[in-house]
């Protein structure tokens, strides 16, 4: 059976749980969830946070499974949040890591994202960015990174903070050809996800990755693989669909995306690259596992 590691899933989002814009809608599934993807082969899960109350409810979800990990850090568009006090924020965010050392795997997520600065201005994103990179320095722990309509100041902000990195990841990638070779050339893999498979030049950008530097991730409940993207049509794997009023039991929902639609992801990547989807499946796999989990047997 092929091995799977989702590098990044919301699993903290209220959908999982039934709820839709603060309505319940219908039962908590998220043990069906977690199931499904257990059973194509995800043997371990990263759940993402990127502010405070997404981390203290990230640890305490991963602490119930021996297959979920998390990062710490904070989201370019929350980084309102460092403001008061910037530096208590930054050694709360210390306390996490050090504190869930078998648990956080990652820093982040953490970034710029210029596509949504009505949440926060480009210098304040700017700023924090800087200092979370220096808080990874410090702590050593690898880097789980966003970037959104920023190249140029992203590259230049890691480029300068680069020694003293222990690697990382840009997920969600939905960027040039160019970008990709950029961030590959500072040492970073790419994370890829239905968001990032969506048009012609998003195929060809991610085709253009050497598997080397591949990573592969759901992001859901988000960036799921819909029929009007590009690479829907390579997608083979399906499960049973039910709009979140006509869920049932084992049913997954329309529209919200979940790990195991990992599957589809690679099924896509193998498809328009030509290329095995086993031996992909197992370099993406060690390319995770090395970064994130060195010390796990393989």
């Amino acid at each position: 059976m092929r091995r799977y590691i989702d590098i990044g899933a919301n699993l903290t989002d209220a959908v999982f749980k039934g709820i839709y814009r603060g309505k319940k809608v219908h039962d908590d599934d998220f043990h069906h969830v977690l199931n499904r993807a257990f059973e194509i082969g995800m043997e371990k899960i990263i759940v993402t946070a990127g502010c405070k109350d997404d981390i203290i409810e990230a640890l305490k979800l991963v602490k119930e499974n021996d297959r979920l990990y998390c990062t710490v850090g904070v989201h370019p568009t929350r980084c309102n949040e460092f403001e008061n006090n910037a530096e208590n924020h930054l050694n709360m965010l210390k306390e996490f890591i050090v504190e869930n050392k078998d648990k956080v795997v990652a820093l982040g997520e953490l970034g710029l994202d210029y596509d949504r600065t009505q949440f926060c201005p480009i210098e304040t994103q700017k700023k924090y960015f800087t200092m979370q990179l220096e808080l990874a320095q410090e702590t050593n722990l690898p880097l789980f990174l966003h970037s959104r309509n920023c190249a140029n100041d992203f590259i230049d902000i890691i480029s300068k903070k680069r020694d003293g990195l222990n690697g990382g990841v840009v997920h969600s990638f939905t960027g040039t050809i160019e970008e990709a070779e950029k961030y590959t050339e500072l040492g970073f893999f790419i994370g890829i996800n239905g968001c990032s498979l969506k048009n012609e030049e998003n195929l060809k950008a991610m085709a253009s990755i050497p598997i080397e530097k591949l990573m592969i991730e759901t992001d859901a409940p988000w960036c799921g693989i819909k029929n009007s993207h590009a690479g829907s049509k390579f997608v083979k794997s399906k499960w049973d669909v039910k709009k979140k009023e006509r869920w049932i039991e084992g049913s997954t929902v329309k529209d919200r995306c979940e790990p195991c639609h990992i599957v589809q992801v690679l099924e896509v990547m193998a498809e328009y690259r030509q290329e095995d989807p086993d031996v992909l499946c197992k370099q993406i796999y060690e390319n995770t596992a090395n970064l994130f989990f060195p010390d796990h047997k393989h």
